[in-house]
């Protein structure tokens, strides 16, 4: 059986000022040639299907038509919601959406009620768990501790639970959204951290036959059983030397992974990431294979130049991203501001501004339980505000 493997569409997003909408529209036209062409069995969500809990409404109406393009198919498509997605609100009409084979699973509380699929070596149970915010789920799930283990581990057990009480022989996938133990994050994903801890390990997966996992941006597999197909699309210039795809995953009889191919994502314009003095970007000859990439130039002249970003643009007609790094400038551990913000969490930002404004030395235990405590809460608040909106 065939399942396509896709995750974080971030309907709605754009790429610093350029509308992606086009370019989000042309990875569902792909998606949908995809799934005929290739003669998949199942199309996975795995989360962030819009970038905001309330889109605007040209990424609702992109959403819709997808859902009706992949129900025409008459190929079931199992979707969960992310961190970035009203739960609530992504799962209107679950119910008679799955009539037409789409598949929404949006409340923890169903993750162990599997769509089930069969072909001739029996059956596949497909386990959506959506996004778990752990302050909010952890009642639930009776989870010990507030905590992304602790909650997907008592998740994972229902699934196990139930798995077990199928015919033996059942075949399973489990979709989640989460931050797993050895994934490679960027930039454009917002942060998860719970307690200090953002991570989850590989084997809390462990028992199920295929992990398909969202959240992070860039493709990766964590292990033969547990992937993330990455964003189809670049949202930050970290991501510039990602290659773009979905995986097109073969479960075999006995559940074994008898094929893992990933399929390319249409590019609607390459990035690159330059850095120099203005003059020497403007006269390089080797940046010209760059001309008409999206960029994002640091200019390291040791006095500021005249107009930059015009000039940039006179090469460059598409420089999105401006930034100064002087040469010769004295900056801390040799690093620029955002250098040194780069790959950094909230609270990592935080414990540095209260090392600044005291002058030196570092945050100590009790300041960090303070700023962890505060993080957690407004994260938990803001989540119980869009759940009752």
């Amino acid at each position: 059986m065939k399942f396509l493997h896709t995750s974080d569409w971030h309907l709605g997003r754009a790429f610093h000022r350029v509308n992606l909408l086009g370019a989000q529209a042309a990875f569902v036209d792909h998606l949908v040639e995809t799934v005929r062409e290739r003669e998949v069995d199942a199309v996975l969500v795995a989360g962030d299907v819009y970038d905001r809990a309330v889109p605007p409404l040209p990424a609702v109406d992109l959403y819709d038509r997808a859902l009706h393009r992949l129900a025409d198919l008459g190929v079931p498509t199992v979707m969960i919601s992310g961190n970035h997605d009203s739960a609530r609100r992504l799962g209107v009409g679950a119910g008679l959406i799955d009539r037409a084979g789409i598949h929404l699973r949006t409340d923890p509380a169903g993750c162990a009620d599997p769509v089930v699929l069969a072909d001739v070596h029996g059956d596949v149970a497909l386990y959506g768990l959506p996004y778990l915010e752990p302050a909010l789920v952890k009642d639930e799930f009776g989870a010990e501790t507030v905590s992304h283990e602790a909650v997907l581990g008592a998740a994972m057990d229902r699934i196990r639970a139930d798995l077990a009480a199928r015919p033996p022989g059942t075949r399973s996938i489990v979709l989640a959204h989460a931050f797993v133990t050895g994934g490679q994050a960027s930039d454009s994903e917002r942060d998860i951290t719970v307690g200090g801890v953002e991570a989850v390990p590989a084997s809390v997966f462990d028992g199920v036959d295929y992990a398909a996992l969202g959240h992070l941006h860039g493709c990766q597999t964590i292990n033969e059983r547990v992937r993330y197909s990455g964003s189809p699309l670049a949202y930050s210039f970290s991501e510039v030397h990602h290659r773009k795809t979905m995986w097109l995953i073969e479960l075999g009889a006995q559940g074994e992974i008898a094929g893992a191919e990933r399929i390319d994502t249409p590019v609607p314009r390459a990035l690159a990431r330059l850095r120099g003095r203005l003059d020497d970007l403007l006269d390089d000859p080797a940046h010209a294979v760059h001309e008409d990439a999206w960029v994002e130039a640091t200019l390291t002249d040791a006095l500021r130049p005249d107009d930059p970003m015009a000039r940039l643009a006179v090469r460059f007609p598409h420089t999105l991203s401006l930034a100064f790094d002087p040469e010769g400038r004295e900056q801390e551990d040799g690093a620029s501001y955002a250098q040194r913000l780069r790959g950094r969490s909230d609270q990592q930002i935080a414990e540095d501004f209260v090392a600044h404004v005291r002058g030196g030395g570092h945050a100590n235990e009790a300041e960090r339980a303070v700023l962890q405590g505060a993080f957690d809460d407004v994260r938990a608040d803001d989540s119980r505000q869009e759940t009752h909106r």
